[in-house]
This record gives C-alpha cells, sequence and structure tokens, in this order.
C-alpha cells in the first residue's frame, strides 16, 4: 500500500522579542511572542532529506529580529502582516506558499511615581519603568494557633521592567565566567513577594484596612522598583523590601523571590544592521532567582523560605 505525504508546514515557533522604542528619557515597548508556520514545497525535504527548498527556521527567527530593528513594530497586526508577507514573496523559486505568524503580546503600563521624584516625567509616570498587565495573583496566609493569628499577604506574578538605570559589573570572575560586564541594562522581574503584619489579634487590637494595605504595599513595591539605580537585582529587592517598611507601620516583614527576567541584545551585526540597545531576546529560563527578607530590628522573621 503506497504511503502519501500529507499537510505538512514548519517554523521557528515562540520567538520571545521585546522592542524598545527610546524618545529621550520617555520609552515605549512592544513584548511580543511571535511563532512563524510556513507551506510550500517541501516535499523532497521529508521524502529525500534534500534541503534545496528548505529557509531555515534560523533564518526566519533572524528576520523577526531584522524587521523589529528596520521597521518597527506599530501593531502587532501589521508585523505580521509585515513577515507573512515577506516569507510568500522573497523566497527564491516561489517555494513558500503561505505563511501563518501567531503573535501574543504582553502589554505594559508605565510604573506610576510620585511626582517631582527622580526620573518621573512631568505626567507622575516613570518614562522607563513599567508594570506588565495581567497574571497578577493576590495571596494571604492566616494561622490561627488557638491564642495568636498571623497574617502573612502577598502577591505574585507581579511582572516589571525597567529599560534603564540598571548595571552589573566588579563581580568574581574565574575561569568559568564568560558574562560581560553591563553599565546599562534591562532589568526585569516577575515579582513574589509576602509580607507579614503585626496584627496577632489580641484583644482590643484593631485589624488593618486589609485591602487599602495591599494596595499601599504593592504601590510601594513598584514605586522602589521604579526609582533605585540598580547595581543589582540584590540592592533592589533590599530597596523594595526597605520602602514598604519605611511607609506601612503595620507590616514587621517583607519576604522578596525575584528571578531575573534576562534580555539579552541580539547580534543584528551579520543583516548590516546596528543594535543601539534597542532588539532583545527575552529568555524565560534559565534565570537567576534572588530571594530575600527584610524586617524590622527586633523582630524574628517568620516568613518560611518555600
Amino acid at each position: 500500500m503506497a504511503h502519501v505525504l500529507g499537510q505538512n508546514q514548519y517554523g521557528k515557533a515562540e520567538n520571545r522579542i521585546v522592542r524598545v522604542l527610546r524618545d529621550g528619557t520617555r520609552h515605549s515597548i512592544k513584548d511580543l511572542n511571535v511563532s512563524v508556520a510556513l507551506q510550500g514545497e517541501f516535499a523532497d525535504v521529508h521524502l529525500t532529506g534534500s534541503n534545496a527548498n528548505c529557509l531555515p527556521t534560523d533564518t526566519t527567527k533572524n528576520t523577526v529580529f531584522a524587521f523589529a530593528k528596520q521597521y518597527g513594530i506599530e501593531s502587532a497586526e501589521a508585523f505580521g502582516i509585515l513577515l507573512a508577507r515577506h516569507f510568500v514573496t522573497a523566497t527564491e523559486r516561489g517555494v513558500v506558499h503561505s505563511a501563518r505568524i501567531r503573535i501574543e503580546e504582553y502589554a505594559w503600563n508605565r510604573i506610576e511615581v510620585p511626582d517631582g521624584s527622580t526620573g518621573s516625567s512631568d505626567t507622575g509616570e516613570a518614562g522607563h519603568s513599567f508594570v506588565r498587565d495581567g497574571g497578577e495573583v493576590r495571596t494571604t496566609e492566616v494561622v490561627f494557633d488557638g491564642e495568636r493569628v498571623q497574617v502573612v499577604s502577598g502577591l505574585q506574578d507581579l511582572v516589571v521592567m525597567n529599560t534603564t538605570d540598571s548595571e552589573f559589573w566588579g563581580f568574581i570572575k574565574d575561569g568559568y565566567t564568560t558574562l560581560p560586564e553591563a553599565y546599562d541594562r534591562i532589568l526585569a522581574t516577575q515579582v513574589t513577594a509576602r509580607w507579614r503584619y503585626s496584627y496577632s489579634g489580641a484583644d482590643g487590637q484593631d485589624q488593618p484596612d486589609w485591602d487599602r494595605s495591599y494596595r499601599q504595599v504593592r504601590r510601594h513595591l513598584l514605586e522602589a522598583f521604579a526609582e533605585t539605580y540598580s547595581y543589582s537585582l540584590q540592592q533592589t529587592l533590599h530597596a523594595m523590601g526597605t520602602r514598604v517598611l519605611d511607609n506601612r507601620a503595620e507590616v514587621d516583614e517583607v519576604r522578596l523571590e525575584l528571578p531575573n527576567k534576562h534580555h539579552f541584545l541580539v547580534d543584528l551585526e551579520p543583516f548590516g544592521l546596528t543594535n543601539d540597545n534597542e532588539v532583545y531576546y527575552a529568555a524565560d529560563r534559565m534565570y537567576g532567582l534572588i530571594e530575600g527578607t527584610v524586617h524590622r530590628d527586633g523582630v524574628t522573621p517568620a516568613i518560611p523560605v518555600r
């Protein structure tokens, strides 16, 4: 019985690309997950192993990054149309019959900061500090042992980014060190924060306004992230915890888990393009994980390490 090659396609999936538009001190972000799938004259690739009609998936990936630099990203739709047209019309001998571009876009909002703060604009927004929309989860854990109440509230999956005002250099170097020193880098993380209240449920002790406290702790975490000129994510962690304790008397302890959401500059020189801190590859793993607790002097830390 004869066998027939049916429908087939190939391409590069989930190209994570962040495009930073730098307009003076006010920056804008386009954060996309782009997947490319091509259909066409690919039977020989499957049946004989001949790659004569095969456009490498690595080339489709390079095209996504290069087009982000050359043409910018006005919208996900316009960028997808541009890519699809290119792959069908620019490939030699009409090999590619159709191109499917799937794009997921992750929205970012500027972090609001008090007027007059370092790095803020006249609108009360940080020009280069952003918080990503969606996915944030509010958490709380209450323990009662028959005498005392312990309340640990928090949040997770709060994704934030600074597109400048971050460095990392002067670190230990040994025979296995390949990381270059960075004097202007993207700093991004996905915040998991837990904070323990001083409230114990004792007679006569009023409960805090939990909703307002949550909003205010979140605000101070974001403001500290936006306003700290960072030489390490560890330094930023300490600044965020300290900011909460300085401003929220009802909180005794803050524990933060900050994975370093690495963004690497893409080498565009093979395409005759200069990458002036504009086009990055957003890596989701591996990542550095920075964890730490900031607590009031004289208070015994009680939030467990997960």
